[in-house]
């Protein structure tokens, strides 16, 4: 003979049974977190991207104090002096 286990309820008329017609809406998103030495390493290897790829402003007046360097009479006792004084005033002397 067969015990019963449990009751068993009977369908009762207006419930419904089986998958209901209702919408969940979720949002699932992604994210990371990056540490603050990761943030700093990207900011560092942006700004020499940057560096990297900006044209030499200076190209011209390389090329025209070159030109000046060549001239022997360009260098002399007075810019010599000059310059020295600049590079002294400089430091704060």
């Amino acid at each position: 003979m067969i015990d019963r286990i449990g009751s068993v309820e009977s369908i009762q008329p207006g419930k419904q049974h089986g998958p209901q017609n209702r919408v969940h809406s979720t949002v699932n998103t992604d994210s990371i977190v990056l540490s603050l030495e990761a943030r700093e390493q990207g900011e560092l290897y942006r700004a020499v991207e940057l560096v990297s790829s900006a044209p030499d402003a200076r190209q011209n007046r390389v090329a025209e104090l070159k030109r000046k360097i060549q001239d022997p009479s360009y260098l002399n006792d007075t810019l010599i002096q000059s310059t020295a004084d600049k590079i002294m005033k400089s430091f704060g002397f």
